[in-house]
C-alpha cells in the first residue's frame, strides 16, 4: 500500500512539475469606446482572432465615449489598465510625456508589421523615441453639407469664408430663423477658429518649445470676435440655442434629422453616423474647404483618428502585439472592422478594403480624407491644444459670450489666462 501511495505521489509531483512547460492559455483585456456598430465589428474581429489563436483569450471592455477617459485614467494610475487599448492622440501628453506611459511598440516589430505604416504617421505617435501607439487611421475636420437643405436655401456650397458668412443670411431669409448652414459642437468650433487664425497668421496656437500659447492678446480677441461674427451672421446656432435641445448627440437631435441644421464641420472618419440619421432623401456631401487669399497652411486639425496601444504593465506584450497586428494588418481583421474607425493607414489594409469594395473614392469619409490630404498642412497642431481641459475651458468661454456674461474682449483675456495655466501644468 505504501508503495502504491509513493508511486502516486511521485506521479503527481512529476505531473505538477511538467505543467509549466505545457502550453498555457494567455488571458488579455482589450478596451475601446464607440457606438454599437463599432462594438459589434470589434467583437466579431476578436472572435476571428481567437479562432486563429485559440491559446489567447481576449476579454472585451467597451463603453460609449462618456466616462471612458476618466475610467482609463483611474486604471492607468492604479496599474490595472487593459493589455490592449484604443487610445486618443491627445492623451499622449496626459499619460506619456516622456514616452513611458505605454509599452514601446518598437520592441514588437517582429510581431507587428510596422512596414505597413508610413514613418511620418508612426512619428506622430512616438514620444522620445518610443512608439506609444499604432495609428489606426488619420482624420481631419472638413465641411459636409445636407444636399436637400442647401437646395431649398438656393445657395451653392461655400468656397470662401465670406461665402460661408453670406450663406447664413440666405438660410435665415429663405427658410426661417431656425435654419442654419452648419451646426458645430464647441470642440469643432475651436478647430474651425484655429483653422481661420492659422490661415491668417501662419502661426500655430501653441508654442511647445516655449511651453505657452503663441498668439498675442489681440489675436485671441480676434479669435473670439470671429466666433461672434459667425453666430451673428446666422452661420451656426449659438450655445444657448443648441443647449435648448438637450444633451443627446448632435446627430440625434431633431433639427439635424429634419435638415434645419444644414451641415457640419466634422471628422471625416465619423461622418457616416451623421449622414445615416438624416431624413431621406437627404444625404451629406463633401464641401470645399474655405481658404483665405494667400494662405500657405489650411490650419487643419489633422491627426490620428485613434491608436492601438499596449499597457505598460502588461505581462503578455507579445500576445497583445499579435492582437494589434491581426486587427490592423490581417485580411480577416481588416475586412471585419471595415471603415468603422476610418480609412486605415496600413497599406495592406487599404489593399484588402479596396479589393473588397469597402473603400470607394466617392464615399464621403474617403473623399473627406483625400480633400484633407490635398490641402497645405505645413504646421502641425499640438496635442496640447486638444487637451480636454482646454477644450472644456473653450466651451465655457463660448457660454460667457452667448449668455452675455462677459464681453468678447473679457472672454478672450480670461481664456488666454486659464489656458496658459492649463498648459503650464500639462507641460511641466
Amino acid at each position: 500500500m505504501k508503495k502504491v501511495l509513493l508511486s502516486a505521489a511521485i506521479s503527481a509531483t512529476l505531473g505538477l512539475t511538467a505543467l509549466p512547460s505545457m502550453a498555457q492559455d494567455v488571458d488579455l483585456r482589450m478596451s475601446w469606446w464607440g457606438g454599437n456598430g463599432r462594438h459589434q465589428v470589434t467583437l466579431k474581429a476578436l472572435e476571428e482572432f481567437h479562432k486563429q489563436n485559440p491559446d489567447i483569450n481576449v476579454k472585451s471592455e467597451y463603453t460609449g465615449w462618456d466616462g471612458h477617459l476618466s475610467r482609463l485614467t483611474t486604471q492607468i494610475a492604479g496599474g490595472t489598465e487593459p493589455d490592449v487599448m484604443q487610445t486618443n492622440w491627445n492623451w499622449l501628453p496626459i499619460f506619456s510625456k516622456n514616452g513611458d506611459g505605454f509599452y514601446d511598440l518598437n520592441k514588437m516589430k517582429d510581431v507587428i508589421d510596422l512596414t505597413q505604416f508610413d514613418q511620418k504617421e508612426l512619428q506622430s505617435t512616438t514620444v522620445d523615441g518610443k512608439l506609444n501607439g499604432i495609428p489606426i487611421s488619420v482624420t481631419a475636420r472638413v465641411f459636409y453639407f445636407n444636399d436637400e437643405a442647401w437646395k431649398k436655401a438656393g445657395v451653392e456650397y461655400p468656397k470662401t469664408w465670406d461665402e460661408l458668412k453670406a450663406a447664413g443670411k440666405a438660410f435665415e431669409s429663405k427658410l426661417g430663423k431656425q435654419y442654419y448652414p452648419v451646426v458645430l459642437e464647441h470642440q469643432d468650433t475651436l478647430a474651425l477658429l484655429n483653422s481661420y487664425m492659422v490661415q491668417k497668421y501662419n502661426v500655430p496656437a501653441v508654442d511647445e518649445k516655449a511651453k505657452k500659447l503663441a498668439w498675442s492678446k489681440e489675436q485671441w480677441v480676434e479669435f473670439f470676435q470671429t466666433y461672434k461674427a459667425l453666430v451673428d451672421s446666422h452661420v451656426m446656432p449659438d450655445t444657448k440655442y443648441y443647449a435648448s435641445f438637450g444633451k443627446s448627440n448632435m446627430y440625434e437631435m431633431k433639427p439635424w434629422i429634419e435638415g434645419e441644421w444644414g451641415g457640419t464641420y466634422m471628422w471625416n472618419s465619423t461622418i457616416k453616423k451623421y449622414s445615416d440619421n438624416l431624413k431621406p432623401p437627404a444625404k451629406l456631401e463633401l464641401g470645399s474647404y474655405p481658404m483665405l487669399p494667400g494662405a500657405t497652411d489650411a490650419g487643419l486639425f489633422f491627426k490620428p483618428a485613434q491608436m492601438l496601444s499596449i499597457g505598460k504593465t502588461t505581462k503578455n506584450p507579445e500576445a497583445a502585439a499579435k492582437v494589434i497586428n491581426f486587427l490592423l494588418n490581417s485580411k480577416e481583421g481588416v475586412e471585419t472592422l471595415g471603415l468603422e474607425r476610418g480609412v486605415p493607414l496600413s497599406k495592406v489594409a487599404v489593399k484588402y478594403l479596396t479589393e473588397s469594395g469597402a473603400i470607394k473614392e466617392n464615399d464621403p469619409a474617403v473623399a473627406g480624407l483625400r480633400l484633407a490630404q490635398s490641402l497645405p498642412t505645413k504646421l502641425s497642431v499640438s496635442p496640447y491644444f486638444d487637451d480636454p481641459q482646454i477644450v472644456a475651458q473653450f466651451g465655457t468661454a463660448l457660454q460667457y459670450i452667448d449668455y452675455e456674461q462677459k464681453t468678447v474682449e473679457e472672454t478672450a483675456v480670461d481664456f488666454q489666462r486659464q489656458a496658459e495655466r492649463i498648459l503650464k501644468r500639462a507641460m511641466r
